[in-house]
């Protein structure tokens, strides 16, 4: 009896330290399980959302100076970086042939008009009928016409500044033909007003509903990596860059798998730095809060329900909480509801590590 009683106090004793063993374990693992988890606080601060994107410098005004008339170009009077004013005549083309056409024209006027005269002082006297005389007059008013046209294009042959501004790019010089068209018409030069620049920046079609006319906006170019320049949105076009959707165009594609959208941004340039074509990088400001309810993004997750995170409770556990969203920033997010200021929330999640001994269940083999 004695004998059996010892052998079941040892069974006991065994059973008693193997379960001992096992929760020590179990518990060392919750607990370095619990280090491993990384939280941080929800705090308040200023926010900002933005949108970037990448645009070219143009002048806000420019045009392409080109001639109406097909003819020779026989002196052209500026030179590229030229400053012109409205009116200035820049280039002149052979008006020989022009001018051949409007004394021409004048002489037929002339003879014409003579006619019509003559016409109309017999059909007074009745020795010419009134059919008679409308044909003089028709053809007096005809060569009316023909010399207002001849006017017109021998006037043509002086080329005159359209706006002020300043020349860019070189001009075409003497002895090029000049061809009129409205199609492929040869451009003289080219003038722009510098004074006031714009960017045509490519915004993705997932950010573009965040854009407001009015918004301001930094950006930086290539050539003066040490400067940052203002400017702010003008224009937001209402259609993508390629016109995807106008299927009746043959610029449309329906392959595309990226919709961008063209927003105008006038340009603070005072220093007159920026140049035409420049490659503008660009940030708009589409949202500000100021002490703004935030949380780090890489906390927060989505499911069928909404927006979620992980609330780490002061016993250790963790609740799954819901919570309303604001605006983002690159790295913040701000929260409208769901979450108080001091709260911890869980910013890394670890899975639990299990060792094999255990993994089959149940207490430690004695």
């Amino acid at each position: 009896m004695k004998r059996r009683q010892i052998i079941a106090v040892g069974i006991f004793a065994a059973v008693v330290a193997a379960g001992g063993a096992y929760w020590y374990m179990t518990s060392s693992e919750a607990e370095q399980a619990a280090k491993m988890v990384e939280t941080v606080a929800v705090q308040r601060m200023d926010l900002k959302s933005t949108v970037e994107a990448t645009g070219t410098i143009r002048p806000m005004h420019a045009v392409e100076v080109s001639s109406k008339i097909t003819a020779r170009i026989n002196s052209v009077l500026v030179k590229e970086n030229d400053t012109v004013t409205a009116g200035q005549v820049v280039a002149t083309l052979d008006g020989k042939d022009y001018e051949a056409k409007r004394e021409q024209a004048q002489y037929s006027v002339t003879n014409t008009r003579a006619k019509y005269n003559r016409m109309s002082y017999l059909e007074s006297i009745g020795a010419k009928s009134k059919s008679d005389l409308e044909d003089a007059e028709y053809n007096y008013d005809t060569a009316q016409s023909t010399l207002e046209v001849a006017n017109s294009d021998a006037n043509e042959t002086i080329i005159t500044a359209p706006i002020s501004g300043v020349v860019v790019g070189e001009p075409k010089t003497a002895g090029t033909m000049a061809v009129q068209g409205s199609d492929n018409p040869t451009v003289i030069m080219r003038i722009a007003d510098l004074s006031s620049k714009q960017i045509r920046a490519k915004v993705d079609e997932t950010d573009i509903g965040n854009i407001r006319i009015g918004q301001t906006a930094t950006f930086t170019v290539d050539a003066y990596t040490d400067r940052t320049f203002t400017a702010r949105v003008s224009k937001i076009s209402q259609t993508d860059v390629s016109n995807s959707w106008d299927t009746n165009t043959s610029s449309s594609s329906s392959s595309a798998s990226v919709i961008y959208y063209y927003v105008t941004l006038d340009v603070d340039d005072p220093e007159n730095l920026l140049l035409p074509a420049m490659t503008a990088r660009v940030i708009i400001n589409t949202a500000d809060r100021n002490d703004a309810l935030v949380v780090p993004l890489s906390t927060l997750k989505t499911d069928a329900n909404g927006s979620y995170v992980l609330v780490q409770q002061e016993d250790g556990t963790q609740e799954q909480r819901y919570v309303e969203t604001g605006i983002y920033s690159d790295e913040y997010v701000e929260i409208l509801s769901g979450l108080s200021e001091g709260e911890r929330v869980v910013s890394t999640y670890t899975a639990k590590i299990v060792p094999a001994s255990f993994q089959a269940g149940g207490p430690p083999p004695f």
